[in-house]
């Protein structure tokens, strides 16, 4: 059964997750699970003892120490209480699996991680260094470092440095969620007190703020913080906490933290002034008093903070089955997969030729406007011009003049004129291809499973655009075909019609002197044209159905036929390749899986919680 101290814990390590993936919350007015946990951030004046109070409630000598300002960007400090006799040790966010275990290098390591970001500067810098420290002798806790407040801007300094060190604070403390651990230095008055000042502006009820007195050994002989530490001077929700820290000397001497521990309790024992309240002050008491604060919290908490993880995991569910599933490694199935994947493609393309998406109505746009319209711009009016008709006709006639109809000048006309039409048949072929051609790019793009596998959606464009290729080829020979028909054998009873309609006119055959007039070039230019015009009607309607049965239809049916064919002969280490994973999205869903986890293992252990109370 989880207990309320492993449960803040848990807490912990849900921030910790939400740090990893982003998600603490921004500037969104949405409330998010990070904004519901609570956590402690530690503020005060610069020399005010901060970094002194972290330590003694770690017990460890790990930050950085000098004069002015120190802390110049956020310390997100992650504590966890481990089993006794396991070895302490701490980790950094951006060191993830390096383990510390000297805690001088610990300090070294937030001081070049500091120098990394703002440079050997006194810059600061709102990016904050996570860090975690897993020991027996901690209790769990999440506390936040943040550089101390301060009034003048030093050299080295933006003027605007001590505005911008308060709005930085303020975006912690301002939360509700938070809890100010407010350090002022007894040796201080109380009303000059940086942190009490932002403390009671963000928190005016004194719910959220736990004083710290720190410097208590430092006070003038003959004075005692009684006042502040009683609540009489400055009264809070909850009690001051009196410290005491190792002085410079001790150090400079490397005093240990267990015997400072002893030293404080000491002092705060044989204090005369002080005796009375020796239970409830130092350090140690510090931090079990915000723990079992915390705990008080989060019970509050529970049931808010579990419809949240609810929340979080249908939310992360959803993002796992949008980004997919682990590839599996056996063969069998990443054929199967594959053929998925496939098949998605092939459902999404189809329903672009099909109008169930849009741009398979730029196929009928080919038909409808374009190929009338190059029929139409075809140079038939100068083919067949009284001087061009003249010409062909006499050059057919060669030595012999025709006798009653130049049939071989009609042929040379006729023929001529087809030819024409092969260039709008051809670009009719052309341009349904390259409409196929971005419907497949479309389709893979919007195939919501390919997006995983940039290496099989090049497999798949080139596998695709590879048949709409051989598709076009056969559209050319078969819509050529249908112009060479035309051209092959002409329409007997059109001509046949021509005589007899003359002599319904009431017209006479004209006279052998008449045959190279004019008048009867023209009259054969004109019925070459009636003839062409019927046959542009004619491939006007055929071209469509030939570019459709051998492209559009084939495209339809047999896009991969090809491909699935190759995929039969491949291998399973092919077959892997074809289904690598683009890195980033790999990572990415490695961590929302470990962030399930947490918040699945989360949840059951406030479940437990929930029912033992």
């Amino acid at each position: 059964m989880a207990t309320m101290e492993s449960l803040i814990g848990l807490v912990n390590r849900i921030q910790r997750a939400c740090t990893v993936l982003g998600d603490h919350g921004g500037d969104s007015a949405l409330p998010t699970l990070w904004k519901s946990l609570p956590s402690v951030a530690v503020v005060g004046g610069q020399s005010s003892g901060k970094s002194s109070v972290l330590e003694s409630i770690v017990g460890r000598d790990f930050l950085p120490r000098g004069s002015g300002i120190v802390t110049r960007r956020p310390l997100v400090l992650q504590l966890y209480k481990t089993e006794q006799g396991l070895q302490e040790y701490a980790e950094f966010l951006h060191s993830p699996g390096k383990r510390f275990t000297d805690f001088a290098d610990v300090r070294k390591e937030i001081q070049e991680e500091t120098d990394r970001i703002t440079g050997r500067s006194k810059q600061i810098s709102p990016a904050p260094i996570q860090l975690s420290i897993h020991s027996p002798d901690v209790v769990n806790l999440t506390l936040i470092d943040l550089p101390g407040l301060t009034k003048v801007a030093v050299e080295g300094q933006p003027e605007s440095i001590v505005q911008d060190i308060e709005n930085m604070v303020r975006s912690y403390v301002e939360k509700p969620n938070c809890i100010i651990l407010a350090i002022t230095p007894a040796n201080q008055d109380i009303a000059t007190s940086d942190a009490i000042k932002l403390a009671r502006e963000v928190d005016p009820t004194g719910d959220r703020t736990f004083g710290v007195l720190t410097k208590l050994d430092l006070m003038d002989k003959g004075t005692n913080a009684l006042e502040v530490l009683e609540g009489r001077s400055y009264r809070l929700q909850h009690p001051w906490v009196g410290i005491v820290n190792r002085s410079q000397s001790d150090i400079n001497k490397n005093v240990d933290m267990i015997a400072a521990r002893r030293r404080e309790r000491e002092f705060f024992a044989n204090s005369p002034d002080y005796g009375h309240l020796a239970s409830k002050m130092g350090s140690e008491y510090l931090a079990k008093l915000l723990s079992k604060h915390l705990e008080s919290i989060i019970k509050a908490r529970l049931p808010g903070i579990l419809s949240l993880i609810n929340k979080s995991i249908d939310e992360i569910e959803r993002e796992l089955d949008y980004l997919g599933r682990p590839v599996a490694i056996d063969a069998g199935a990443q054929l199967y997969t594959i053929l998925e994947l496939c098949r998605a493609f092939d459902r999404i393309f189809k329903d672009h030729l099909d109008g169930g998406r849009p741009g398979g109505d730029r196929i009928y746009g080919v038909f409808d406007h374009q190929l009338p319209s190059a029929l139409r711009k075809l140079p038939f009016d100068s083919h067949l011009s009284f001087q061009n008709v003249r010409k062909v006709v006499s050059e057919a006639d060669g030595y012999q003049p025709h006798l009653v109809a130049p049939e071989q000048g009609y042929r040379r006309l006729i023929d001529s004129a087809l030819n024409y039409f092969r260039g709008p048949a051809e670009a009719s072929v052309d341009a349904v291809h390259f409409v196929l051609k971005e419907l497949v790019r479309r389709s893979i793009g919007e195939t919501q499973e390919l997006k995983r596998f940039p290496t099989f959606q090049a497999e798949l464009a080139a596998a695709a655009n590879a048949a709409l290729e051989r598709f076009r080829e056969d559209s050319k020979k078969t819509t050529l075909r249908l112009v060479d028909m035309e051209s092959s054998y002409l329409t007997v009873d059109f001509f046949r019609k021509l005589p007899q309609e003359v002599e319904k006119g009431g017209n006479q055959a004209s006279s052998s002197a008449d045959r190279y007039s004019e008048g009867h070039f023209r009259r054969i230019g004109s019925n070459v044209s009636s003839y062409i015009g019927m046959v542009s009607e004619t491939l006007r309607n055929t071209i469509p159905k030939a570019v459709v049965h051998c492209q559009v239809r084939e495209a339809k049916r047999s896009l991969l036929d090809h491909f699935y064919a190759q995929l039969a002969k491949k291998e399973g280490r092919e077959l892997a390749q074809l289904l690598d994973e683009d890195p980033v999205l790999m990572e990415r869903r490695l961590q929302f899986a470990k962030r399930l986890e947490l918040y699945k293992s989360a949840r059951d252990e406030i479940d437990s919680v929930a029912w033992s109370r």
